[in-house]
C-alpha cells in the first residue's frame, strides 16, 4: 500500500513525536509498504533548523526505505503565540505543495500537532478521493485553552478545525485511553477512535551498564553525584520552574545534582533563573545523540516527569515509555489522575506527587536518595511493565492493521490493542 504521511516532526529529531513516528514509518516500510513522509526541516526541540538543512526550500532524501519530502518553514528564534501561528502556517502551506506534487497514495496519514494538518488531510483526501487516518498525539486546542497560550477569539477556530478533521477522518488514532475517551466525548463515534500506544525503543531495554554510566559521569564531572534528571522538551507545558524551586531547597545537599538535558522554548528563561538564584546544583546539557543519551540514562539515579497540572491529564510524554524501558526510577510531578500518573502507580516504577509542588518534589528526592533498595525495586518493576505493555512486536503490527482498515483493505483490525490503564 502507498501511504503518504503528513507530519511536522520526523527523523533526525530524536525526542517526542518525531522519534515515535519514525519508528512507525520504518516498520511500515520494512513490511513492504511504500511510505512517503511530507515533513519540514528538522528543528525540534532546539527551535533551530538543523545545520545540514538550512537555506533549502525543499529537499528529498531516503532513510531506512522511507522517502522523505522536506519543505521550508519559518522557525522563530523566540517562540510566542503569534509567532507559533505563523510558524505552523508556513509549514502547512509548503508541505501541502510538496504533497500535491507527490504520487497519489492509497491512504493519507496525518499527525497532530499541528492541528492544521487535519485540514491538509481533508483537502488532499478530496483532491485524490482517498481516505485519511488522523493521529492525535496532543489535544492541541485543549492544551492551548488550559495554558492560555492563545487569544480567546482564536480558540473557536481551533475547535472548528479539530471538528472538521475528526468528522472527515476514516479513522482516528491516539496514544492513551484518557485521550481516546476525550476525543469520543467531542461527538466522535467510539468505534472511530482507536488506541495505539507508543512503542518502546529496544535499545532502552539494554540501559544499565556500569561502565557506560561511569564514562558519562567522568566526562561531565559528575563522579560521585546523585543525578536527578529531566530530559527532552523544556517548554511551557513542562512547568520546570518547580524543579528549580526544588533544587533551591536542596542546595545544601552537595551530593545531589539536577541535570536538565534537552532544549525548548523555556530553556533560556530557566538558565537565567538558575544564574539569578546561583544554583550550582543545576546543570544543562543540549539534546543528546542516541548513544550519549543512553549513556546518560545509565548514569541517572532518579528521572523526572514534570507537567503543569492544567495539561497533564491530556498529554502523555513519550519519555514515560523510554524511562520505564530503561529501568529508571521516576518521580512524576503530574495531575494525580492523568495517564502518566496512572501508569507510574500501576507499574510501581516511581512516585507520583502533586503537579508543581516543589516542596513535595524536594522531599521525595531526599527520601529516595536515602532508600536505594526502593529505587532498585522501582527500576525492575518499570522495565517489566514496559516489556509487557509497549513491546513493538505487538503494537506495530496492530498499528499497520488499523491503517489497512482505514484504507478499506481490511474489514477490521486483526489485533486490537487494549488500553494501558
Amino acid at each position: 500500500m502507498r501511504i503518504l504521511v503528513l507530519a511536522i516532526h520526523y527523523w533526525p529529531e530524536q525526542t517526542g513525536i518525531g522519534a515515535v513516528l519514525t519508528r512507525r514509518c520504518e516498520y511500515l516500510a520494512s513490511v513492504g509498504h511504500e511510505v512517503t513522509v511530507c515533513t519540514g526541516m528538522p528543528f525540534y526541540p532546539q527551535w533551530q533548523i538543523h545545520p545540514n538543512y538550512t537555506r533549502k526550500l525543499s529537499f528529498r532524501e531516503e532513510h531506512n526505505s522511507v522517502t522523505i519530502l522536506r519543505s521550508w518553514m519559518w522557525v522563530p528564534e523566540k517562540v510566542t503565540s503569534a509567532k507559533r501561528v505563523l510558524f505552523e502556517a508556513s509549514f502547512l502551506a509548503t508541505s501541502l505543495l510538496n504533497a500535491v506534487r507527490s504520487r497519489k497514495p492509497e491512504l493519507l496519514f496525518a499527525v497532530s500537532p499541528p492541528l492544521g494538518l487535519g485540514l491538509s488531510a481533508v483537502l488532499l483526501s478530496r483532491w485524490w478521493n482517498i481516505p485519511y487516518a488522523f493521529d492525535v498525539q496532543d489535544l492541541q486546542p485543549d492544551t492551548a485553552a488550559d495554558l492560555g497560550m492563545l487569544p480567546r477569539p482564536v480558540l473557536p477556530v481551533l475547535y472548528w478545525m479539530e471538528s472538521m478533521a475528526y468528522r472527515n477522518a476514516k479513522l482516528i488514532l491516539t496514544i492513551t485511553e484518557g485521550m481516546r475517551k476525550r476525543i469520543a466525548a467531542k461527538g466522535v463515534p467510539e468505534g472511530k477512535v482507536v488506541l495505539v500506544p507508543a512503542v518502546a525503543d529496544n535499545a532502552a531495554f539494554c540501559v544499565g551498564s556500569l561502565a557506560e554510566a561511569q564514562r558519562f559521569r567522568i566526562e561531565h564531572g559528575l563522579d560521585g553525584k546523585f543525578i536527578v534528571a529531566h530530559s527532552g522538551n523544556m517548554g511551557v507545558k513542562q512547568g520546570l520552574d518547580a524543579v528549580l524551586d526544588a533544587a533551591l531547597q536542596l542546595k545544601e545537599h552537595r551530593e545531589i545534582v539536577f541535570l536538565l538535558a534537552g532544549d525548548g522554548a523555556m530553556k533560556s528563561h530557566l538558565k537565567k533563573r538558575v544564574a539569578a538564584l546561583a544554583l550550582d546544583n543545576v546543570r544543562f546539557l543540549p539534546v543528546q545523540e542516541k548513544a550519549e543519551f543512553l549513556q546518560m540514562l545509565a548514569a541517572v539515579e532518579l528521572a523526572l516527569i514534570v507537567q503543569q497540572s492544567t495539561v497533564s491529564d491530556i498529554v502523555f510524554p513519550s519519555k514515560t515509555v523510554t524511562l520505564l524501558s530503561a529501568a529508571r526510577p521516576i518521580v512524576a510531578s503530574v495531575s494525580a489522575e492523568c495517564e502518566t500518573g496512572r501508569v507510574i502507580r500501576r507499574s510501581g516504577a516511581g512516585v507520583v506527587i502533586e503537579a508543581g509542588n516543589a516542596e513535595a518534589l524536594a522531599a521525595t528526592i531526599l527520601d529516595l536518595l536515602r532508600n536505594p533498595q526502593r529505587r532498585a525495586t522501582m527500576s525492575s518493576f518499570g522495565r517489566r511493565y514496559a516489556l509487557q505493555n509497549w513491546d513493538e512486536t505487538r503494537i506495530l503490527p496492530a498499528f499497520e492493521s488499523h491503517l489497512l482498515r482505514a484504507a478499506g483493505t481490511e474489514p477490521h483490525a486483526q489485533a486490537e490493542i487494549q488500553a494501558v490503564a
